[in-house]
């Protein structure tokens, strides 16, 4: 896990990268220049992106540790909750026993002894409570180590359920700047389109580019199904998604679950190379910090970025290609 440095330095330099953003535009503003172009501002998006998605990317994958550990902590009360509630019970029951063999000391044997007549039936009575105080205290002590036992494997996933909340929200805060300055320039960028243009098709190509009788097929059908639909950071569906929001829940539709981050989903898939790939398999960009799937004919179905919207692109538009990848 980086340490917090570390997991701030991508943010630092996004948030750098922005601030001369906005100068740039500010500055032209104020002289009154001309717009820039629609490709100087995907430029633009396409940069502050690239240092943006692998901070993005980074939450969705503290996320989904945290949502593990939680469940794992949900899991392992339940298995103390009834152990908890023998122990209470077990403690009772021994206060009582004890009570009665011990109250009053010597005066309570003497009142014992005046009480039953004969010294013999007192012993026996003793005995048989000692017994029984006994056999308590060992159902109590096995109880108690036991509990005792799920006590020492619960602390540590206290401990990070606890600094995972807290990396979660931390990260969460620090992203919205981000988005909102993302946000921003997509605005400009549809300005400059033009109100008829707009962002054009999302899905201007057959997709996929063939019929197949494979799970690949019909998880990157299902994916162009999903073309025009926002992209949101965070998102898996319905209505908007992030780019491992958008294939985990492609490959969802044919059994295969895959986790919501991109680096995890490459280490989780087998690799194939760009000769042997095939529709519905997996595209990974920019060092594992962008995913999109295979549609055929040389195109990608992804998420893009904030403010863009699930749309097909060439299979080398969404950035540097790192690897390939087959979930099965």
């Amino acid at each position: 896990m980086a340490t917090p440095a570390r997991v701030h330095r991508p943010l630092r330099v996004a948030v750098a990268s922005m601030a001369a953003v906005a100068l740039v535009l500010s500055s032209s503003a104020r002289a009154h220049a001309a717009d820039p172009s629609v490709g100087d501002v995907e430029k633009q998006i396409t940069k502050l992106w690239n240092e943006a998605e692998p901070e993005i990317e980074h939450y969705n994958k503290i996320h989904e540790q945290y949502k593990k550990n939680k469940a794992k902590l949900a899991a392992l009360q339940k298995k103390i909750d009834p152990l908890e509630r023998q122990v209470d019970l077990a403690q009772i029951r021994i206060g009582v026993v004890s009570a009665q063999i011990y109250k009053g000391g010597q005066a309570s044997a003497i009142n014992a002894v005046l009480s039953s007549g004969e010294p013999g039936h007192l012993a026996d009575q003793l005995s048989l409570l000692d017994q029984l105080a006994r056999e308590q205290q060992r159902q109590i002590s096995g109880v108690s180590e036991l509990k005792a036992k799920y006590d020492k494997q619960k602390a540590p996933l206290d401990d990070i359920v606890a600094k995972l909340a807290a990396q979660d929200a931390e990260l969460l805060k620090k992203t919205k700047e981000i988005e909102k300055k993302l946000a921003e320039l997509q605005a400009l960028r549809r300005k400059l389109y033009g109100t008829t243009g707009t962002l054009g098709n999302y899905r201007p190509w057959p997709c996929p580019a063939e019929v197949l009788p494979t799970k690949g097929y019909k998880a990157a059908k299902w994916a162009c199904s999903q073309a025009g639909k926002p992209y949101v950071w965070g998102a898996d569906g319905p209505g908007s998604y992030d780019c491992s929001g958008l294939t985990m829940r492609a490959w969802e539709q044919v059994g295969v679950y895959l986790p919501h981050n991109a680096a995890s989903q490459r280490s989780s898939i087998k690799s194939v190379t760009r000769a042997n790939l095939q529709v519905g398999d997996l595209v990974f960009y920019n060092g594992l910090a962008h995913v999109g799937i295979y549609v055929g004919d040389g195109k990608v179905m992804h998420a893009p970025t904030s403010g863009d919207y699930v749309r097909m692109a060439e299979i080398g538009g969404p950035g540097s290609i790192h690897s390939y990848g087959r979930p099965s």
